[in-house]
C-alpha cells in the first residue's frame, strides 16, 4: 500500500471522518448480523404460538378436567403390563 502525503490538516481530517464513518458502518453491519442470526436460532413466534395454544387448551371447565386427567393417563401408560 503507498502511503499517502497530505498537504494539509484539512486533508487529513477528511480521510479520518471517512475512516470514522466506515468504521461505524462496519460496526452497524456486525450489529445487524447478530440480530439476524440471534432471530434465526430462537424461535420466539413458536414459542408465543405453543403457549397461546396451551393457554387455549387449558382454560375453562375442559381444561380443569385435562389438568385432573393427564397425571392419571401419564401413569396408566408408564405402569401399564407390556405383553411378554
Amino acid at each position: 500500500m503507498e502511503t499517502k502525503k497530505y498537504s494539509s490538516y484539512a486533508e487529513i481530517e477528511q480521510d479520518l471522518e471517512i475512516l470514522k464513518l466506515e468504521k461505524e458502518i462496519y460496526y452497524q453491519k456486525m450489529l445487524l448480523s447478530i440480530d439476524k442470526t440471534k432471530d434465526s436460532i430462537l424461535p420466539s413466534k413458536s414459542i408465543s404460538l405453543i403457549g397461546n395454544l396451551y393457554q387455549k387448551v387449558f382454560s375453562g371447565t375442559y381444561g380443569t378436567i385435562l389438568k385432573l386427567l393427564i397425571p392419571y393417563v401419564f401413569n396408566w401408560y408408564i405402569n401399564r403390563k407390556r405383553g411378554d
